[in-house]
């Protein structure tokens, strides 16, 4: 099968007919040794898709919880160059499950665009999550990145009129991320009736698999997702079972059990979702 990890995950999920659970983790916290168990437990524990936050000091679109382990992450030392050798570290062990770095374009600007580029892609890095950078400005990090074969993931919103949606999509790939809700992540949630519409609206739109996230917290919220979705996100839900382990705000070895046993629980019930 062609195409990239990403593409073949969908199209096995479809073969299985059943959504995929895409879990969001915060790259470094509660710090990088542990970072690095988690991420590489995420697929055991039943993750099919994971994406890494790259830590930033003003994560605007991201509420408290991830905000948090956001700030966790730069105290304990975590960097953009540390995000991608998390990446290459899993790879040496998982080289099939999809990765897909989400944040801010501040750190990789300056990192450097053609060395962020070329350093993802040598570490296995599958797709990004830019959520700063609208469609007017694809020719400053989505070009570029599509060029050197990875999966530019579009976010639509509630807001994302049907006029707009052709730009928003044109250079898309892999899937599109539906945000649910407006406002920052791990708020409030939207209802399923309304998510439906939203979803059946994109997939007029484009043939990408459609994935959602913001404020699902549960299993329970996750299997609604799933009956409607190509894919549930997940991301506040695991960064606070990370920061329910901490220890005087250091982290322990609950702070990685917390997060794979909620991630099992949550797999579990998106599995389910559709039987």
């Amino acid at each position: 099968m062609t195409g990239t990890r990403i593409d073949r995950r969908f199209a096995d999920l479809a073969g299985q007919r059943r959504a995929g659970l895409a879990a969001f983790v915060t790259a470094g916290d509660p710090d990088p040794i542990l970072s690095a168990r988690l991420v590489a437990g995420l697929p055991g524990a039943g993750a099919d898709i994971i994406e890494i936050g790259m830590p930033f000091t003003d994560p605007m679109a991201d509420g408290p919880v991830i905000q948090a382990s956001s700030q966790r992450a730069l105290k304990a030392g975590m960097t953009l160059a540390g995000t991608i050798d998390l990446v290459r570290q899993v790879r040496r062990h998982d080289d099939d499950t999809p990765i897909v770095l989400m944040g801010y374009y501040n750190p990789i600007y300056s990192y450097g665009n053609d060395a962020f580029l070329e350093d993802a892609v040598d570490a296995g890095v599958d797709g990004l999550i830019l959520v700063d950078l609208p469609s007017e400005e694809d020719r400053e990090l989505c070009l570029p990145a599509v060029e050197a074969g990875l999966n530019w993931i579009r976010l639509a919103t509630p807001t994302t009129d049907s006029k707009r949606l052709p730009d928003v999509l044109a250079h898309a790939s892999g899937f599109v991320y539906y945000v649910s809700i407006t406002g920052i992540t791990g708020t409030h949630a939207a209802t399923s009736q309304t998510i439906a519409s939203a979803v059946d609206r994109l997939r007029r739109h484009t043939d990408l698999p459609v994935a959602v996230g913001f404020g699902i917290r549960n299993g329970e919220q996750a299997a609604g997702i799933a009956r409607i979705a190509d894919a549930v996100v997940v991301g506040s839900a695991f960064c606070q079972a990370v920061a329910d382990g901490l220890d005087n705000g250091k982290g322990t070895d609950a702070s990685i059990d917390n997060a794979l046993t909620l991630c099992e629980a949550i797999s579990y019930d998106v599995r389910k979702a559709r039987a």
